[in-house]
């Protein structure tokens, strides 16, 4: 609600009284930004999730959703973002009119001030070091942001960070990140333990860590869930803060914090048998990626073997082509994942794969390094299916996994699952030993 008397804009369920007279409606937090309203200090609307698309967003806003919450404005400008998703600056601007209320420009300067103010409430990070962290190009572009969508300097906004605001971290950068209950952290955070990748990834004492890279720079991060049971925090073990804010982003992406869920609950509600299960696990949503093509790659290694066999295989993988990383060792952690380029070159003969399993692997590298296949790209459902299929030994259940995970676009019934046939024993003739799980 924006409070045209006042110029304040405020959540749902704000303790602030005014009158209904006096109120506008606004899609999101950006689009009162883009009205000239500031967020309210009382109900801090600003701290909730990021924005989320209707149902009736074009794929082409989505598409450009992707790269904005990734980083790409931070490198590009509108007009190549535009020609990036296919359309023209004009069209794409009036889309995001359309669907969002504020420019894809607005949208990432809004996503790089809100990060650093959550920097500047939770950190004593030097508030310099904070404007490079949130992806801002200098101290005094930011200050200019901030006053204009907050209407205080940095140094002000600071001085009003509340005591329960700040995070006291030992060792790293701690960061919240915020979710919406319910959602179960444990669940989420079992499935990603079975699927680690050694040396990438580690899951202990209900932490998920990994490596990740900033500008040529690796690094770790670790992820756990706030006694609140509204955030997850992210603490950085970085020697370069510069893009932090995306690895907020993936750490979201990862957790499934933003899949929408609530089309698929409403039209399985009503199961007799899936029903009283969605009321038991109310939490339970759809694991992202952190890197796309790490994943990616991770699916098609987990074809036809054990979910244990294929991390161990995709481990092997990151430790003889990707680029070791020094002193993480007490966290079980040893490189980074390979580049796309590094895997389409390589012959992968000492890690365990099956011809026909190799050349996938080069092939699907190979098509995403030269731009067939755009991981960041929201294609419709069918499309995408049938670029990946026509790679090589890449079939629709492998094709369709990596839609789910990758892409976060809807999977179709699986009426030829053969795990789920034998579970619900819709054919008779089900094989009498269960087939490998999901990868």
């Amino acid at each position: 609600n924006g409070v045209r008397t006042t110029g304040i804009y405020c959540g749902a369920g704000c303790g602030g009284r005014q009158k209904a007279s006096n109120n506008s409606r606004y899609p999101s937090a950006v689009a009162a930004e883009a009205a000239g309203y500031r967020a309210c200090l009382q109900c801090r609307p600003d701290r909730q999730p990021r924005i989320t698309l209707d149902a009736g967003s074009p794929p082409v806003v989505e598409h450009a959703m992707v790269l904005i919450s990734e980083g790409f404005l931070d490198r590009h400008d509108e007009p190549d973002l535009a020609a990036r998703v296919g359309q023209s600056g004009r069209q794409l601007r009036r889309l995001f009119d359309r669907h969002l209320g504020a420019s894809p420009a607005l949208i990432a300067q809004s996503r790089r001030a809100h990060f650093a103010r959550r920097l500047l409430d939770e950190t004593d990070l030097p508030i310099t070091e904070i404007a490079y962290s949130a992806g801002f190009g200098s101290l005094r572009q930011m200050n200019r942001v901030m006053r204009q969508i907050f209407h205080f300097a940095p140094r002000d906004l600071r001085r009003k960070r509340r005591v329960g605001d700040r995070l006291v971290a030992d060792g790293g950068t701690a960061v919240r990140v915020a979710y919406r209950p319910p959602f179960d952290f444990p669940r989420m955070l079992s499935y990603l333990a079975a699927r680690a990748i050694p040396g990438v990834e580690d899951v202990t004492d209900g932490i998920y860590r990994r490596v990740t890279d900033t500008c040529g720079y690796p690094g770790a991060v670790e992820i756990g869930n706030a006694d609140d049971g509204r955030h997850l925090i992210l603490t950085s073990h970085l020697p370069n803060l510069t893009g932090l804010v995306d690895d907020v982003a993936r750490a979201r992406r990862l957790f499934g914090i933003d899949a929408d869920l609530e089309p698929a609950r409403l039209a399985l509600h009503s199961d007799s048998h899936l029903g009283p299960l969605l009321d038991e696990n109310p939490g339970v949503t759809i694991p992202g990626s952190w890197d796309r093509f790490e994943t990616a790659i991770r699916i098609i290694v987990g074809q036809q073997i054990s979910v244990a066999g294929a991390s161990t295989i995709t481990g092997r993988i990151a430790s003889r082509y990707g680029q070791p990383v020094e002193g993480l060792a007490q966290w079980g952690l040893s490189s980074t994942f390979p580049t796309t380029a590094t895997l389409a070159g390589s012959d992968l003969d000492d890690c365990g794969l099956t011809d026909t399993r190799r050349a996938t692997i080069r092939g699907f590298s190979e098509a995403v390094a030269h731009g067939t296949i755009d991981l960041h790209r929201v294609a419709d459902l069918d499309t995408l299916i049938a670029d990946l299929c026509a790679l090589p030994a890449i079939g629709p259940w492998t094709a369709n996994v990596i839609a789910l995970r990758v892409q976060g676009l809807p999977h179709p019934p699986p009426h030829s699952d053969l795990a789920l046939k034998r579970q619900t024993q819709i054919s008779p003739n089900s094989p009498a030993t269960p087939p490998h799980p999901p990868p």
